[in-house]
Parts: C-alpha cells; sequence; structure tokens
C-alpha cells in the first residue's frame, strides 16, 4: 500500500497517476469531513468553465473561478476559504481553512472587492465516498493520503502543477511519480 497517512478531515487524497476515472484523473481533494458515514471532499484541480458570476446572479463582477468539487450533486455551489477574519463564519478544516460559512456575508465581501481569489475558492458539487469505499480505494493503491501540505497549495491556481506539487511535495520516496507520463501508451 502506498499510502502510510489515515485518511481525516483536512488532509488530501492524491490520486495515482493513471486513474482512468475521468471525475478524478490527476485530481488533488481536500478531504472536508471524514467519518464513520463517509468521505466528502472537493477536487481543487479541475477549473470549471464557469466564473462565480456565470452561476450568482447578484455578484456582477465576481471573475473567481469556479472548480468542479466532483461529481456529486453538480447543481450546489460549495467554497472553502482563509479568511475567518472577514467571513467570521465556517467549519475549520485544516489549520487556517475553513468550509462554507455565511454566503450573504460573502456576497457583501465578494462586492465590495474585500476578498480576493487566494482567499476563497469555489466548488460546483462534491467528491463523495460511502462507508469504506475510501478505505478499500486506498488499499487498492487509488489514493495516497497527504497531511504534508501548506494552506498555499489548497488555493493555487496552478491546477495543472498542484497534483505534480504535492506529489513531490511527498519526499523522494514519490518524487518519480510526479514525472510519470498521463498515458504511458504514448511514451
Amino acid at each position: 500500500m502506498l499510502s502510510k497517512v489515515i485518511p481525516s478531515t483536512g488532509k488530501l487524497l492524491i490520486s495515482e497517476p493513471f486513474l482512468n476515472d475521468p471525475n478524478f484523473k490527476r485530481s488533488v481533494v481536500l478531504m472536508a469531513e471524514h467519518s464513520e458515514e463517509g468521505t466528502l471532499g472537493f477536487i481543487l484541480n479541475h477549473p470549471s468553465q464557469f466564473l462565480l458570476k456565470d452561476l450568482v446572479p447578484d455578484l456582477w463582477e465576481a471573475d473567481f473561478p469556479v472548480f468542479i468539487g466532483g461529481p456529486v450533486e453538480v447543481d450546489t455551489i460549495h467554497f472553502i476559504h482563509r479568511c475567518y477574519d472577514k467571513l467570521n463564519s465556517g467549519e475549520e478544516i485544516a489549520k487556517g481553512i475553513y468550509w462554507g460559512g455565511n454566503f450573504e456575508t460573502l456576497k457583501i465581501l465578494v462586492n465590495n472587492n474585500s476578498i480576493s481569489t487566494d482567499e476563497v475558492k469555489f466548488f460546483l458539487g462534491y467528491s463523495g465516498w460511502g462507508i469504506d469505499q475510501l478505505t478499500e480505494e486506498i488499499n487498492e493503491n487509488t489514493w495516497i493520503v497527504s497531511d504534508q501540505f501548506h494552506q498555499d497549495v489548497v488555493f493555487s491556481h496552478n491546477e495543472e502543477e498542484l497534483w505534480r506539487e504535492v506529489i513531490i511535495n511527498l519526499g523522494p520516496k514519490y518524487a518519480h511519480v510526479s514525472n510519470f507520463p498521463i498515458d504511458p501508451s504514448l511514451n
């Protein structure tokens, strides 16, 4: 088994390099909730074609990118942030990283240009795993669990490099994986 870290809220799930599921190809998922009932998280590096202003009409100038959080309930918007001092709401899921909060307050902050794209990240839908499903996938080496990351990684806008960066951050044992081609048959 590749993963030595136990999954829990606030940790990252990093997909193995040749995962064929298009929903999770080269994905980095932040676990927002992990319990006996299952796991919920958001894919950090799969941008959608939308900006926030395209989805929320009263956020007329919100040029915030929206990411595909996962294949579950893609008609819902979720957000994580690192600006509790401005929002005064949200559930801390990792040191300095919060999930959700008062959306009306967030809309005011966005419209007043009082919050920036490196403080908040928006998602359409989420990723979910049922009881024992994630454990089985980790045992099959589909995912590596990591607690070795800086919160800047979570709010990164370099989606193309994010997967590679978190793999390298796992240390020398994993670094070579970061150079694997997306499609090995093209080698």
